[in-house]
């Protein structure tokens, strides 16, 4: 839960002022905690309607952000993925007002999947970006253009990211989950929590001159999917349906499930968590889950 977090935390230092664009899961749960710390955090949404919104941006529109937002600012985190043209919408539409900012620390929220498929094999921050998919490319052109702004940026890469109300517990009620077998298969996870602890971490040190230009941010333990559905069914006292094999269960996949299936790899987290000192909330997938059943059981009561 949060609460475990913020306890790691000294408060941020008087005058943070936080922006964080691309207000989704990833970019609120990052501003809860940011605010929790003592900082001012605007969250951006891309119409005033939206749960979160502090203030509007929305790229295919030209329309300035107000003073009352950028002024003062300090720090950054942009969760908004590339344009259809691998072009990074932040950076397009506000790159020459952001550097006219006293910015510490700039944070782009980007993907493990630039490392593309290293067959099962562990990759690092040393591992050369090898991308297959169009996203994924596009993903990487869009860390080169934040690399390449001047601005003090760094390059937070994720994997698969879970958490309250976005986990297997969900697939599995819903009844919408399947086990899929292909031998070898694993994937990476972290879990929201560690994604907004890590960003604060990052940007503590940033602050003391410590700034890796990329990082990893993943759990200890890389998983099949079925161990994570059955670890999940458990918990909650569910039934899952039979395994399939991959060889069959991929002529009924989505194009974007397949993708994911295209590609296996380890993502190491050891810069984070041996080299830089991050304690990780939720080392594994158990971990998580159970957090996770605590926020299910409490919207089911």
């Amino acid at each position: 839960m949060l609460e475990a977090v913020v306890n790691r935390f000294p408060k941020l230092p008087a005058g943070t002022k936080i922006l964080v664009f691309g207000g989704g899961f990833s970019g609120q749960h990052f501003a809860k905690l940011g605010r929790r710390l003592g900082a001012e955090v605007l969250c951006s949404r891309r119409t005033k309607d939206k749960i979160g919104t502090d203030f509007v941006f929305d790229s295919t529109k030209a329309e300035l952000l107000s003073d009352h937002v950028l002024s003062g600012t300090t720090h950054i985190l942009s969760c908004i993925p590339p344009d259809e043209n691998g072009q990074d919408p932040v950076l397009n539409s506000l790159k020459g007002f952001l550097q006219q900012l006293p910015l510490k620390w700039v944070g782009y929220l980007s993907t493990t999947g630039v490392y593309g498929d290293s067959k099962g094999e562990w990759v690092d921050e040393s591992t050369t970006p090898y991308p297959n998919q169009l996203r994924s490319k596009r993903r990487l052109e869009c860390e080169q253009q934040w690399q390449k702004s001047g601005l003090p940026a760094q390059i937070l890469r994720l994997p698969g990211i879970y958490g309250p109300g976005r986990s297997a517990f969900e697939s599995i009620i819903q009844g919408k989950c399947r086990l899929i077998n292909k031998p070898g298969q694993i994937f990476s996870r972290i879990h929201i929590d560690d994604i907004a602890g890590a960003a604060i971490h990052l940007l503590l040190l940033a602050n003391k001159g410590i700034k890796p230009e990329i990082i990893n941010i993943s759990d200890n333990l890389p998983s099949t999917n079925i161990d994570v559905l059955n670890f999940a069914a458990k918990l909650i006292n569910y039934s899952l349906p039979p395994e399939e094999e991959f060889e069959f269960a991929s002529a009924t996949m989505s194009p974007m499930a397949l993708s994911f299936w295209k590609e296996n790899r380890r993502v190491s987290n050891k810069l984070l968590c041996k080299g830089l000192n991050y304690s990780l909330v939720h080392p594994d997938y158990r971990s998580g889950l159970k957090e996770c059943l605590l926020t299910l059981n409490n919207d089911v009561k």
